[in-house]
């Protein structure tokens, strides 16, 4: 038994470091590329969405071939090569930016390429991960990663705020690009490798695309996830891609209260981490799950009603019972995920589901652009809460309502199955 858990390993805690000292950068410079658009370049609404919007595009253009390419290759080297290029990309845009030339393209072509390699990097990451930690040890490991990665988010937003007062806008997005330095550090002085498995007769890509979506679609559980998370995502991207809108131009806040009330907004996914291993076992993995998402979504509703001062306490209090629920929700079907999909096709079951659950993201991007500029930034955020609120909905109506706890074991594969219908 290793003491200290996931953590007493020393390939889990070079993992858990590297990837908390990304989030934190990306925390950092998720803030901070679009203070840039706003501040720097006085960007609209429609723009800061669209960035938004960008930077998760790629799901929908490569999500699901790149599934069935990671299930092809070794892991970790997809993970380092992913991090070597956001490291090139995000860097990118304070040298254009002190040469004078940065522009609104500029910054569109970067979110798009560190979306790209994100996408390539999640789904090696997440098919990585039993490979560090027994199966029984996963549920811990989540929640150890998902608290690393809620702490970063809590810090990465202030120290947004703090660069942009004392630097510029620009140094987070610099600070982004050495968090991913750092990650590459790490995951190099990772020792565990996978074993090859020998596929004598590989076939073809769009077969293998297939199997990961017959999966997907024929089995309830992952379809309903799917579903609820492409209708949440749109709802909570729509919310949080005009946030710094809403922040500086309704409620007047300065690039520091910003940080600082984002930061305090993310401190709500700390407690969801810690709380996650109670809330199953007080209650079930499956009913934690709808428990979680059920305080999150009303939350959301605080967060546009107010105005001055007052509004900044109920934009903060909405963002932490909002990323309380989400984070804890999100490890516990993280952790069901790796125990009940084949390891064979992880992959591209995972990116069968995110080509939809992430794909909705840009949309929820656009639309939170669009309704900005629209009906005004305050409507959009009250609309996008109700989004949120009405998808649990999908979850009430699901097989989870009767269950305590997730399906335990794998569900075998049945190449030969029909792909059922909507």
């Amino acid at each position: 038994m290793v003491r200290g858990g996931p953590l007493g390993t020393r390939d889990f805690r070079l993992l858990w470091i590297g990837e908390t000292t990304s989030v934190l950068g990306s925390s950092v410079g998720g803030v901070a590329l679009p203070l840039v658009a706003v501040v720097t370049l006085h960007a609209s609404p429609l723009t800061v969405g669209l960035l938004t919007a960008a930077a998760w595009l790629p799901w929908l253009l490569v999500g699901l071939p790149a599934g069935a390419w990671v299930d092809r290759m070794p892991k970790r080297p997809v993970m380092l090569v992913c991090n070597i290029v956001s490291v090139v990309v995000f860097a990118s845009v304070p040298i254009v930016a002190w040469s004078g030339a940065l522009t609104t393209t500029h910054l569109l072509v970067v979110a798009t390429a560190g979306g790209a390699a994100k996408v390539f990097f999640t789904l090696a990451y997440r098919a990585y991960l039993p490979m560090l930690v027994e199966s029984r040890r996963l549920l811990e490991a989540n929640a150890k990663l998902q608290g690393g990665e809620s702490a970063a988010q809590i810090a990465g937003p202030g120290l947004a705020g703090l660069l942009a007062q004392w630097f510029g806008a620009v140094s987070g997005v610099l600070a982004d690009a050495v968090s991913f330095a750092i990650a590459v550090l790490c995951l190099r002085s990772v020792g565990t490798r996978e074993t090859r498995r020998e596929s004598p007769a590989r076939p073809r890509l769009r077969a293998e695309i297939l199997d990961g979506l017959r999966f997907v679609v024929c089995d309830p559980y992952l379809r309903t996830l799917t579903a609820f998370g492409a209708m949440s995502n749109i709802a909570l991207v729509g919310y949080s891609s005009i946030q710094v809108v809403f922040l500086t131009r309704d409620l007047g806040a300065g690039a520091g209260q910003v940080g600082v009330v984002l930061a305090v907004a993310s401190s709500g996914g700390l407690f969801g981490a810690a709380l996650s291993g109670r809330m199953a076992a007080r209650f079930g993995t499956a009913r934690g799950f709808l428990l979680c998402e059920a305080l999150a979504a009303p939350m959301a509703l605080l967060g546009p009603i107010g105005s001055g001062g007052m509004g900044l306490a109920l934009f903060t209090a909405a963002g932490f019972g909002t990323g309380l629920g989400i984070v804890a929700s999100n490890i516990l079907t993280s952790t069901f995920r790796q125990r009940y999909c084949p390891a064979e096709l992880f992959g591209r079951i995972t990116a069968s589901a995110s080509a939809l659950n992430y794909g909705a993201i840009p949309l929820g991007g656009l639309l939170g652009g669009l309704l900005g500029d629209a009906i005004g930034v305050r409507e959009t955020l009250e609309l996008m809460a109700v989004i949120q609120l009405f998808s649990v909905a999908i979850l009430l109506l699901s097989p989870f309502r009767r269950l305590r706890d997730f399906p335990a074991l794998p569900r075998p594969v049945d190449h030969a199955a029909p792909v059922a219908p909507r």
